[in-house]
């Protein structure tokens, strides 16, 4: 898995950021975690990203790509696109 790491925007008490992080660490994936509350340019950037809203969990994904809030579903079925294409 070649340029495969991606990078997860999120906080401390974010339920959804919680379980998202729970898929990517069953599914060992290389990720770089951004707690918002602790980086004013990341919530800056999450809400650049959300149409100024502070969107959590915002996953960036190497080619570009953003998923914002996923289901375990959705999250899953990109990172199976993301190893095919490695």
């Amino acid at each position: 898995m070649s340029d495969t790491n991606i990078t997860m925007y999120g906080t401390a008490w974010c339920g959804d950021c919680k379980r998202a992080l729970r898929v990517l660490k069953e599914l060992q994936w290389p990720y770089t975690y951004i707690d918002i509350e602790q980086d004013d340019q990341a919530a800056a950037y999450v809400q650049q990203v959300n149409n100024g809203n502070r969107s959590v969990p915002t996953i960036i994904f190497p080619d570009g790509s953003v998923l914002v809030e996923p289901s375990n579903a959705t999250l899953k079925a990109k990172l199976e696109t993301m190893e095919r294409q490695s």
